[in-house]
């Protein structure tokens, strides 16, 4: 059985790489030089699904807005560890299962926690007050 040597080991990663910078160099290339350029007031303003834009892009966002997504993102961290946990399970036995029973309990106490403090919860709004000054006054 021939020995693979550590640069060998690599040597695909680089072609691969190497190749999607081409790919992507060539294609954003083919786009300047290609595309049209069509400059006129319809084409420079923003599209929200059909519906002409209102008001300024500068709103307040709630804080439930980024709970929400840091709760999603706890749970794409868990599903990223689910996946190699899974494909060794079966070498670490019921260490890994009491691992993962432990790591999947806390992700649900904090889920609970952020259930409980109302994050989630959006059937009512807050009313935002602000103090801006005047300053014409």
């Amino acid at each position: 059985m021939p020995t693979i040597t550590y640069p060998e080991t690599y040597i695909p990663v680089l072609i691969q790489t190497v190749l999607a910078v081409l790919v992507s160099g060539a294609l954003i290339t083919l786009t300047f030089v290609l595309g049209k350029r069509v400059k006129d007031r319809v084409k420079d303003s923003p599209y929200e699904c059909g519906i002409a834009p209102t008001g300024s892009a500068r709103e307040r966002f709630s804080v439930k807005f980024y709970l929400v997504a840091i709760v999603f993102i706890l749970f794409d961290i868990e599903a990223v560890f689910l996946y190699p946990w899974a494909v060794v399970y079966r070498e670490l036995k019921m260490f890994a299962f009491f691992e993962m029973f432990l790591f999947v309990a806390f992700i649900i106490c904090g889920f609970f926690y952020v259930w409980k403090k109302g994050a989630l919860d959006w059937s009512h709004e807050v009313p935002v007050v602000t103090s801006r000054r005047d300053p014409h006054s």
